[in-house]
């Protein structure tokens, strides 16, 4: 049997775990189950470890294989799991080497994630979806929130240099891919590392530059401090870079944010919301939002859901708070469990009328929509969309015509097509 790959956590995950799935093809590893893991909640690990359970049991000879942020801050916790036969690091998981002895070599390979300055080039080829891709721009984190563990599972910010860049997504253009998404753990600190110090958006920039066959960029989560000017400007004059950011605010109340160590306050937040709107009035807002971090009272609880209505947020991702031993989070004042999760679904709820009235206020517009599958594709501002014209890579002009759930039917807007790459 193949090489299955389990992934939990972020886009960044996912775009390592195709890595994963070609290093192990190339080693020659079959038979086999990487558990690429999470570590940004404690939910997110127990989760992990049900996978891990659940894999031995429906594939008894296999070999298992745990790696991720969780296996690489904390090691010995999954290598004392019967089920696992490896422990893999962050660094070692996109290593093809790692997977050559198959569940022979050493039964925890995993190093000092803080003594790692390289970002290996895991430049994906032959995607299966040759719609849209990942980019990974940057690794690591320099910050050090109060709730978070990640710098601990990714290292120290580390970027990769504008010319690296440049080639992967050449490549990627070249071979068809219609949309490529730029990734990493902390990718508005892009830069700070390399020679020069480029910013985020003048790396864009001179992206979009040297690579006029890419059909659009998108940016994937970013944090709302260290957002340059290049990237407003890209936002008024470059059609091809998308009207979509997905910001991590985390909380909309100032002492909330204070005691995360987040670097904004509610004030830069709506600034920040305004100056990018000025920019694209057509922009779509995301963010991750925090329910029931420790001290949070109801009426903090409330100045971040009424920053959901204030900006705008159509694109939510919502987490309740949950302990991470080691963090400075877990030794203050908790929240009762069950307040948390009725405070995170009434953000989700907030979140859902917000994104239902953005959705209604598309009809009748013009999208220009990323055909993904047939039948299936994604508008500019990442509306699902509907549309019963045009072949997967294709762009299409249409408009939209009704919202059904979650997305937009769109109709073709004329016989005239954006066209595809290829």
């Amino acid at each position: 049997e193949s090489v299955g790959v389990v992934t939990f956590g972020c886009r960044l995950n996912a775009y390592e775990s195709e890595v994963i799935r070609r290093r192990a093809a190339a080693a020659g590893l079959t038979d086999a189950v990487v558990i690429n893991t999470c570590a940004v909640t404690g939910e997110a690990e127990r989760q992990a470890r049900q996978a891990i359970r659940r894999a031995r049991r429906e594939r008894p000879g296999a070999t298992i294989i745990v790696t991720g942020c969780a296996a690489q801050i904390d090691p010995a916790r999954f290598a004392a799991m019967p089920e696992v036969d490896r422990v893999l690091g962050n660094e070692e998981k996109l290593e093809a080497g790692s997977y050559e002895t198959g569940g022979n070599g050493p039964r925890v390979l995993v190093n000092d994630i803080m003594a790692v300055k390289e970002t290996a080039g895991h430049l994906i080829d032959g995607l299966n979806e040759r719609t849209r891709a990942f980019v990974q721009v940057q690794q690591g984190c320099d910050h050090r929130c109060t709730f978070c563990i990640i710098p601990f599972g990714r290292g120290n910010s580390r970027s990769v240099p504008v010319g690296e860049v440049v080639r992967q997504v050449r490549h990627l253009a070249d071979e068809g891919v219609a949309e490529v998404v730029l990734t990493g753990v902390d990718i508005t600190s892009y830069g700070q590392d390399l020679p020069g110090r480029p910013r985020l958006g003048a790396m864009v920039r001179r992206l979009l530059a040297q690579v006029p066959r890419l059909r659009r960029l998108r940016l994937s989560s970013i944090d709302a401090v260290e957002l340059d000017e290049d990237v407003f400007r890209l936002l008024s004059e470059e059609p091809r870079f998308m009207p979509h950011l997905h910001l991590s605010l985390q909380s909309g109340d100032d002492l909330i944010l204070k005691r995360m160590k987040r670097r904004h306050s509610r004030a830069d937040i709506l600034r920040l919301v305004e100056t990018a709107r000025r920019a694209r009035p057509d922009l779509a807002l995301g963010a991750d939002l925090m329910a029931g971090f420790p001290t949070e009272t109801e009426a903090m609880f409330r100045n971040t859901l009424g920053l959901v209505e204030a900006c705008d947020l159509t694109h939510l991702h919502v987490f309740p708070y949950s302990e991470r031993p080691g963090t400075p989070a877990a030794r203050m004042p908790q929240v009762p469990v069950p307040i948390r999760r009725d405070r995170a679904a009434l953000l989700r709820a907030e979140g859902d009328a917000t994104r239902r009235r953005f959705l209604q206020s598309r009809l009748g517009r013009k999208e220009n929509v990323l055909i993904e599958r047939p039948g299936e594709g994604l508008s500019e501002q990442f509306l699902p969309a509907r549309c019963d014209d045009g072949q997967p890579g294709e762009i299409v002009a249409c408009r939209a015509v009704e919202v059904e759930g979650d997305r937009l039917i769109v109709r073709p807007d004329s016989a005239d097509r954006l066209g595809s790459a290829a």
